[in-house]
């Protein structure tokens, strides 16, 4: 039965969690070490002010959870064409 539901998977699916799943990662970071945006790039775009990252936070989530509802969206599709009669038949 898995093994069906990761062939009715379409790629679309793997890579939206993927990519959610690094923008997660990468909220959470920015959340908890605000500072790492600076560190990386040796670049302060908002003169220490902080509104970067705060951006940079509210972005990242809104982008999190559009690929999570999306995937949710491929996962529910890929029940559906597992539950029609006479698809995915071995």
């Amino acid at each position: 039965m898995m093994n069906e539901m990761k062939r009715a998977m379409r790629f679309r699916f793997w890579l939206e969690i993927g990519m959610a799943s690094v923008t997660g990662i990468l909220f959470v970071i920015t959340l908890i070490w605000r500072d790492w945006i600076e560190m990386v790039f040796n670049v302060s775009l908002d003169n220490g002010d902080g509104s970067l990252e705060w951006l940079t936070v509210g972005v990242l989530l809104v982008v999190t959870i559009a690929l999570s509802v999306l995937a949710r969206y491929e996962w529910r599709r890929a029940q559906t064409t597992m539950s029609t009669p006479g698809s995915m038949q071995a």
